[in-house]
């Protein structure tokens, strides 16, 4: 139990420190969405999208959720070639080390994006000067998307090509029966 438990925090932490290629793939491909700054009726500075419908919000997330859906199957499949058979703390790890990296992944993104302070931004742009908002999650629910795609990957490599139990009911030497316990004819 204490080998499996120390591979267990290796894999989590080796799972988590992914989260930093994540925050870095997502940064690099997530669209960016287009901003423009002016004066409004007061005279204050006012911020608004320039394409009004434009769906480049939905395709941060989206980006961020493909990519989080890459890495959990990734690392699932990396974590069943070195073990090769399942168990709980071996489930568990890759579930919490995925959330965790998701978790990096979403602050190191955000923080090497744009300023989340738009205003500002705005103003050093210049009026109706184009730039990027913030990078930004909107769909929390993203961060789970790296731990089920882990979970699922693994559970089916296991199931396909894990180490088989013994069957109880076949013993060395003992005459095969039929479902009803008579042996065939």
């Amino acid at each position: 139990m204490k080998t499996e438990l120390r591979e267990a925090a290796v894999i989590t932490v080796a799972v988590a420190l992914g989260g930093v290629l994540l925050g870095l793939l997502w940064w690099w491909l997530a669209p960016h969405v287009p901003l423009v700054g002016g004066l409004d009726e007061q005279g204050s500075w006012a911020v608004y999208l320039k394409d009004s419908e434009g769906e480049q919000a939905a395709g941060v997330d989206g980006t961020f959720t493909l990519l989080a859906l890459a890495f959990g199957a990734v690392t699932a499949f990396v974590v069943f070639l070195w073990r090769r058979r399942g168990g709980v703390p071996l489930v568990v790890a890759l579930a919490v080390g995925g959330l965790l990296g998701s978790l990096l992944a979403w602050r190191l993104g955000v923080w090497l994006g744009p300023t989340s302070d738009v205003i500002a931004h705005a103003k050093d742009a210049g009026k109706g000067v184009t730039f990027s908002a913030p990078l930004k999650l909107g769909a929390k629910g993203a961060l789970l998307a790296w731990s089920v795609a882990a979970l699922v990957v693994h559970l089916g490599l296991t199931a396909l090509f894990g180490p088989r139990d013994p069957d109880p009911y076949q013993q060395q030497g003992a005459v095969p029966k039929d479902p009803y316990g008579a042996p065939p004819a």
